[in-house]
């Protein structure tokens, strides 16, 4: 079976329209960083090394630092699917990640957002 096309498109490439996203309902660039910094344990230089190489989706999640055990946690429809009955782990990761930027957007607190496990 191929590869969902999401897994080879680079993430520098999708980045900008999650910060768009965010910007467009008063949000901020930080916010949405900070979002990724939570899931995925990136750092801010981390982070910019892989928008820097543009890696794609599947190798930005795959190399992750530490992916927040608490991501378990984050409930609700994505592009029509419960994002937790999804059963392939990369396109959980990548719902998951969908799903903190859709909540920031919608006006979401960022204490609420960010988990607590």
């Amino acid at each position: 079976m191929a590869k969902h096309r999401i897994y080879t498109t680079s993430f520098a490439s999708i980045y900008p329209l999650y910060v768009k996203k965010a910007e467009k309902k008063d949000r901020t660039k930080e916010e949405v960083d900070q979002l990724i910094f939570w899931l995925t344990g990136y750092d801010e230089r981390g982070l910019q090394a892989k928008l820097d190489d543009q890696v794609d989706f599947e190798t930005f999640l795959a190399s992750a630092p530490k992916l927040n055990p608490a991501r378990s946690l984050i409930k609700g429809v994505v592009c029509g699917v419960r994002v937790e009955d999804i059963d392939e782990p990369t396109m959980r990761e990548i719902r998951y990640l969908d799903k903190l930027v859709d909540e920031l957007a919608q006006g979401k607190a960022m204490d609420k957002i960010l988990r607590k496990s």
